[in-house]
């Protein structure tokens, strides 16, 4: 997936090119299958932030360079490059948060944030058309997978994308409603660092041009069911922070908060898949991305196909 060798020259790379003292030692802080974080620890007691990635999250650099000419706080960006197909960027460390991020801290860096109108730099917009797309393009990767002898007995998978596309026409409608612009995509409280000094904004590998709402849609998480009243909580709370008075709008003909949680999950549906087919392509992984895919979709089904 990410070649070590090609990890460490890019590290070495980035580091002379921000003129850091020495030779690291590289602390491992966080890994996944295609991207990693380290601490960097140089000579003289100095650290900074390593985080490389693989496709499709190369981007995160450009992502984090339009976030902060818009004054969007995130970490200083000291370096970055993309050697054989892996991003590295060597970034400000930021230390230990001070404590976790509650609702009004995501509420207030959602303001911020959704104020950065699209841009081209971006690789994704996901306006209606794009939305509208999005069940057909599951059932597309699902029949490859089936094709070949994957995802078998996934029959009612197969039927949950088919009611969603139906009403995808209908439901898709109102996407460009404001907030529209940069949306973070995994806005989370743990991509949110509090510190003494204030907040940052961290984990722009998947930001899109999109709807806000689905960033207030995203961070109570997908660990418990659909939380339709809390996301109205953080919508309500957001336009009183200072959001968009249209984000309580309603659209595709449901109340806001139903219709941010159920394309949330169909967006995350064929993220899962994409990279089902594309990225991970490991079969052994099937059961768990399966039984995911089956949970979002029931929640998916019940907000936009009711």
């Amino acid at each position: 997936m990410v070649d070590e060798l090609t990890v460490t020259r890019l590290c070495a790379e980035l580091c002379a090119k921000a003129r850091f003292p020495g030779e690291p030692k590289r602390e491992p802080m966080r890994a996944w299958s295609l991207s990693a974080v380290e601490r960097l620890h140089f000579p003289g007691g100095s650290t900074a932030i390593f985080k490389f990635a693989a496709e499709p999250f190369t981007g995160e650099d450009r992502a984090l360079k339009l976030a902060a000419v818009h004054g969007v706080p995130v970490p200083d960006l000291y370096a970055s490059a993309v050697r054989d197909g892996i991003l590295g960027m060597l970034m400000q460390d930021l230390g230990e948060p001070a404590r976790e991020a509650s609702d009004d801290d995501g509420v207030k860096a959602a303001v911020v944030l959704h104020r950065v109108r699209p841009s081209e730099i971006l690789p994704t917009t996901l306006d209606a058309d794009e939305l509208r797309a999005l069940p057909l393009r599951a059932l597309a990767h699902l029949d490859y997978l089936r094709q070949v002898r994957r995802w078998k007995s996934t029959l009612d998978i197969a039927e949950m994308l088919s009611a969603l596309d139906k009403v995808a026409p209908v439901r898709a409608q109102g996407a460009e409603l404001a907030p529209f612009g940069l949306c973070h995509s995994e806005f989370h409280p743990s991509s949110l660092h509090v510190g003494r000094t204030g907040w940052r904004l961290l984990d722009f590998a998947r930001a899109f041009n999109g709807s806000g709402l689905l960033d207030l849609a995203s961070w109570p998480g997908t660990q418990q069911p659909a939380n339709v009243q809390r996301v109205r909580r953080l919508i309500e709370a957001y336009v009183a922070a200072g959001g968009s008075q249209e984000a309580l709008a309603p659209r595709g003909g449901l109340s806001a908060e139903a219709w941010a949680l159920g394309w949330h999950r169909v967006w995350i549906v064929e993220w899962f898949m994409d990279q089902t087919v594309h990225w991970i392509n490991d079969p052994s992984s099937d059961p768990v991305y399966i039984k995911a895919v089956r949970r979002h979709l029931r929640e998916a089904v019940r907000l936009l196909a009711p």
